[in-house]
């Protein structure tokens, strides 16, 4: 017989993880393109694909700022500011900060943030200095951790593709020699992608292998679980196809959780609800991005309540969720062994 979510949440360690994390279920995102501009050109980019690419920048920052205070009013309490490279923008995420304090940057980390800017920072990494400069156009780590040493905002979201498997055991070494973290990506091919990065079959259990072998080897610095790698390289399953993904591009009910509040802002400040989520013109058949998951895996707490292994894996998942995306938020100790 199953256990109820009393008995569930009687067991102390699930019941303290349980009171720790639906501390944050408050949290309403929305994600906004500050700006198409990048000083980076990757293999790959799903923001260079389809129409978001050609808005035109609104440069305003009072007009920004317009929009900011309407999506507090609107109920969003949770911002991901992206492009192409919001560090071109600084002055536009400012504002954002002074509107809606809590939030998230995805940056390729090449230029530093100002330090009164408080949300986390996500800075993106593919691979080794050679992976880099083929797929990315130049190396960056070195002036990455040049950049963020030190800097509690940032968070390095290694992003796995069929061909740097291996190369994640020397990033993630220097990361941790750093005294920095990181989290793991999967790269997920835009619509009608044909490139050498995409993975299959056998690059998916490489990943998981790599991925758990990674976070035995550098709890401290590692912020992910095993649940975050089996949900990530199901070789069978998308997260759509696992999960069903809830934003608005793949959920036509408009009555509640992001399908009612999610909105994907171009950096004209319009938007489309036909093809808002949090990574457009990501192939939802092939989507197994970061990003995504964590929103579309947390949505899913019914789907984790039918044993206590399940919901322990759900509770890592959350709390390796709120750890990489809220700044100050602490991970625990993985339920799931």
């Amino acid at each position: 017989m199953a256990a109820t979510f009393k008995e569930l949440i009687g067991v102390p360690e699930i019941g303290a993880r349980w009171d720790k994390v639906r501390r944050y279920f408050f949290l309403r995102e929305s994600t906004y393109d500050m700006t198409r501009r990048c000083n980076l050109r990757c293999d790959g980019c799903y923001y260079y694909e389809g129409a978001k690419q050609h808005a035109k920048d609104e440069s305003d920052p009072a007009k920004w700022r317009t929009l900011f205070e309407a999506e507090k009013e609107r109920g969003i309490t949770f911002v991901v500011l992206a492009g192409a490279e919001p560090s071109l923008v600084p002055e536009l995420c400012r504002v954002c900060y002074d509107v809606i304090p809590l939030g998230c940057i995805a940056s390729n980390g090449l230029k530093p943030f100002p330090k009164e800017i408080g949300y986390r920072i996500h800075v993106s990494v593919w691979g080794d200095d050679e992976e880099s400069k083929r797929f990315r156009g130049r190396a960056c780590l070195d002036q990455q951790l040049a950049n963020v040493a030190g800097d509690d905002r940032i968070v390095f979201v290694y992003t796995f593709t069929k061909r740097n498997v291996d190369q994640a055991d020397g990033v993630v070494a220097r990361i941790a020699e750093a005294g920095g973290r990181i989290t793991f990506n999967m790269f997920s091919p835009p619509v009608g992608y044909e490139g050498e990065l995409a993975l299959d079959a056998g690059a998916f259990a490489a990943v998981r292998a790599k991925m758990e072998s990674l976070l035995v080897r550098h709890p401290k610095t590692v912020l992910f679980s095993r649940y975050n790698a089996e949900a990530h390289t199901d070789p069978e399953r998308s997260l759509h196809a696992r999960y069903h993904c809830p934003y608005p591009r793949c959920n036509p009910d408009t009555r509640l959780g992001l399908g009612r509040s999610f909105r994907q802002y171009r950096s004209d400040l319009t938007w489309d609800r036909s093809v808002s989520c949090c990574v457009p013109d990501t192939d939802c058949a092939d989507c197994r991005h970061y990003a995504a998951g964590s929103a579309i895996v947390t949505a899913r707490m019914a789907q984790h309540v039918g044993s206590e292994e399940s919901f322990r894996k759900w509770l890592d998942y959350v709390d390796t969720y709120l750890a990489v995306w809220v700044r100050g938020y602490e991970k625990g100790e993985n339920l799931y062994k």
